[in-house]
């Protein structure tokens, strides 16, 4: 059941990606980013972390600009 809402997840992801937005899809990668931590949360304890982290990578895919920004923040606050 947990890799189904997962693959459900990227279908909505998807989705997303085709409708035109004002905001370059920000709001929508945050919504996507809010629902697919706890799958990934459901992903480890229903199976092993191993998967849950191939699924991690996955969400990482899709949602890449907002997690290169975090690195990029990250790396100023370091400085």
């Amino acid at each position: 059941m947990a890799l189904i809402c997962v693959g459900l997840w990227w279908v909505m992801a998807i989705v997303m990606r085709l409708l035109p937005t004002t905001d370059n899809h920000w709001t929508r990668a945050y919504i996507l980013i809010a629902l697919g931590i706890p799958l990934v949360i459901w992903v480890w304890i229903a199976f092993n972390p191993l998967v849950a982290f191939f699924v991690f990578l996955s969400g990482c895919s899709v949602v890449r600009w907002p997690i290169y920004y975090f690195y990029l923040w990250l790396r100023r606050r370091g400085s």
